[in-house]
């Protein structure tokens, strides 16, 4: 493995950074979707007429 060229491990590197960036990127999102869910289920608006 050595004997690769530097490229290799270059463009291997910024694969796996950028792959790390978008999946903390997803989940973040889906964490603040998540959340603002919650939120709509924990507080509903309740008209109620009695």
């Amino acid at each position: 493995m050595p004997q690769m060229s530097p490229m290799w491990w270059m463009s291997l590197m910024l694969m796996t950074i950028f792959m790390m960036f978008l999946l903390n990127s997803m989940l973040y999102f889906n964490m603040n979707k998540i959340k603002m869910q919650m939120k709509k289920f924990i507080t509903p608006k309740n008209n109620w007429k009695w």
